[in-house]
């Protein structure tokens, strides 16, 4: 199927916002729509890199319609030392996790051949952490929800869980180009919020939030990850407030596996995506909101079958006293 791709500049919450849509070809079916933000620690990434273009291109050929984001970025520096350079430019939070919320409500809503029930939003590692809090907003401002959430070994805490035993293993054992010690994540947190005596909002690291009420979510990890154990803690905290979710470990992969798009693991992944987005079965709804205060009442065939079988009538009762007995 060939892929129609045409970049677009919106008028977004911090002036020109580009982004740029992947459309399947006019005649060819358009199933489900996805609004995606590249990784890059908040300040590296463009529409060019695999994350963003080959993500989009192999998704708009099984039919996504995909708005990619080139979100504004942080300070740039070297998170390998942190001391030793100068993070200067850029911009902070909240503007990328604005700018990212901002995509997706236009996107649903121009007209872009898919219904606006049928749009998700994902992004990989710090773009999975911008999707992840965008839902947060979405779901608070108590609008229309993205219809699923889509997470490539995101960044979702601002401090790294502890690793199990076998990632640990896994840890120690990556070249130091591979790896994300504590303290540079810490410094890479720092740098995308900047100096402030604010408290931290809970759109900037949606680990640990109250996550009741989101859309289902798709989580995917790579195998030989420091950051593995923040995307497993985020499903698992995810499961817990009683959101569907699917978490997936992407074998033998590193960190950022959807920008070597030759690799298997790569392959792998993007199948998985496009079978979350397309095939509506393996899809739950969201659930009870943080403001709901009831729960979701059975279905009625089942309080119509309680009824029923918790009344008994009086001549019906001696007989089932002696049965009991």
């Amino acid at each position: 199927m060939s892929v129609v791709v045409g970049d677009r500049v919106l008028a977004g919450p911090h002036g020109d916002l580009r982004v740029r849509v992947y459309e399947p070809a006019a005649d060819a079916g358009r199933v489900a729509g996805l609004v995606w933000a590249h990784g890059g620690a908040f300040m590296h990434g463009d529409l060019d890199m695999p994350e963003a273009d080959w993500v989009a291109r192999s998704l708009a050929d099984v039919g996504v319609v995909v708005v990619s984001v080139e979100y504004r970025l942080a300070p740039e520096f070297d998170y390998r030392d942190p001391a030793g350079s100068a993070a200067v430019g850029g911009v902070r939070f909240p503007v990328a996790s604005e700018e990212v919320t901002f995509a997706y409500g236009w996107a649903r809503d121009a007209g872009l051949g898919v219904g606006p029930e049928r749009w998700s939003l994902g992004g990989a590692s710090a773009g999975g952490n911008l999707a992840a809090g965008a839902s947060l907003r979405l779901r608070d401002a108590g609008g229309p929800q993205p219809r699923s959430v889509v997470l490539a070994y995101p960044v979702a805490h601002y401090e790294l869980p502890t690793p199990s035993p076998e990632l640990a293993a896994k840890i120690a054992a990556l070249p130091p180009e591979r790896n994300f010690p504590p303290e540079a994540m810490r410094a890479m947190g720092a740098n995308y919020l900047g100096p402030s005596d604010l408290p931290v909002s809970p759109y900037a690291h949606p680990g640990g939030q109250d996550l009741r009420g989101l859309p289902p979510t798709l989580v995917v990890t790579s195998d030989h990850d420091a950051l593995r154990s923040s995307g497993e803690a985020y499903a698992a905290e995810l499961a817990a407030a009683g959101v569907d979710v699917l978490l997936v470990r992407e074998d033998s992969t590193y960190h950022g596996h959807l920008n070597e798009p030759d690799t298997a693991g790569a392959a792998r992944s993007i199948a998985r995506l496009a079978t979350w987005l397309t095939v509506d079965g393996l899809v739950g709804t969201p659930h009870e909101a943080p403001h709901q205060h009831d729960a979701t009442p059975p279905p009625a065939e089942l309080v119509e079958t309680r009824v029923s079988t918790s009344s008994t009538s009086e001549e019906d009762r001696p007989e089932t006293e002696a049965a009991a007995r």
